[in-house]
């Protein structure tokens, strides 16, 4: 599906990127939404077809975050049995069940931060904005899935809360093709800036050799 451009956006998007993708590893935080096992393991409740091709690029920018200390934290959607979500979407990623916890391929290290969230956004009525701030944040990558709703959802908030947010492409996946190549195009023209896992692992390994 070919998505409709305009010259004002853009003009923004070409700013946004330049001003965006020069970021701060110092004062940059990793938000990995939702990497669940109900939404890519076998007999979860919304496995999303090809999710697994995910893990590679996940497992890269992790090591990359992790060497220059860059905080890592997953926004994990975890759910009582009667939320009301439930009216709307299958049920999936109950709190304390197999389906809500991250997949075996990605692994949490002790030094990461877990938010569990019952909504899309991973900043709505959860610890995350205090917790970036208190630690000097003001730039988010976000990865993970689905592109078109809980990572939409949260550069949304991330962009009304002030943050600039990098959207690596290769570390998102959206219900449908057509689904990614919006939405990226909505958030690269108005809410942060679209990059890639190469342009980020540039800037976080020159981080690293500068020491």
């Amino acid at each position: 599906m070919a998505v409709t451009r305009n010259s004002f956006s853009e003009k923004q998007a070409k700013q946004q990127r330049e001003m965006f993708t020069a970021f701060d590893p110092a004062t940059t935080a990793l938000l990995i939404v939702d990497m669940l096992k109900d939404f890519f393991d076998d007999g979860g409740a919304m496995v999303l077809e090809g999710g697994k091709a995910l893990y590679p690029p996940h497992q890269k920018l992790l090591a990359a975050a992790r060497a220059v200390g860059m905080p890592v934290l997953w926004l994990n959607q975890s759910l009582p049995p009667d939320d009301s979500l439930f009216e709307m979407r299958a049920v999936h990623c109950l709190a304390g069940s197999w389906g809500a916890e991250v997949v075996d391929e990605l692994r949490v290290e002790a030094g990461d931060i877990i938010i569990p969230k019952r909504r899309y956004s991973g900043f709505f009525q959860t610890s995350l904005d205090l917790t970036l701030r208190e630690r000097g944040i003001d730039t988010v990558i976000v990865t993970g899935v689905v592109t078109n709703i809980c990572v939409r959802s949260t550069v949304h908030d991330a962009f009304f809360l002030r943050y600039k947010a990098l959207v690596p492409e290769d570390l998102v996946m959206a219900t449908s093709p057509q689904a990614q190549a919006v939405t990226l195009y909505d958030i690269d023209t108005h809410y942060g800036a679209v990059t890639s896992l190469d342009a980020l692992l540039t800037v976080l390994q020159r981080r690293r050799s500068d020491g």
